[in-house]
């Protein structure tokens, strides 16, 4: 099965992980790690300066590929256009 996210296709099998995440900056200069979109809503309470959202992957080579969106509401149109294909 090929999965497409914005301009990019990814045959099925070959993606290790495939999440969602948000950046958010570590406090040490430039520097931004990812964490779950549950710890944002319920941990998080405006405490942590959020850089984007995204949908990661991870394929079986171990490269990455992340797609960056500036909003919530943004990431979850790009989930509902991604869980459409995995239906």
């Amino acid at each position: 099965m090929i999965i497409k996210i914005e301009d990019m296709e990814f045959e099925s099998r070959d993606i290790k992980r495939l999440y969602p995440a948000v950046l958010v900056k570590t406090g040490y200069k430039d520097e931004t790690t990812e964490v779950s979109l549950e710890w944002i809503d319920v941990e998080a309470k405006d405490r942590v300066d959020i850089v984007n959202y995204g949908i990661f992957i991870i394929l079986q080579n171990e490269k990455r590929h992340s797609f960056l969106y500036q909003d919530r509401f943004s990431l979850d149109n790009a989930i509902r256009l991604l869980s459409k294909q995995l239906q």
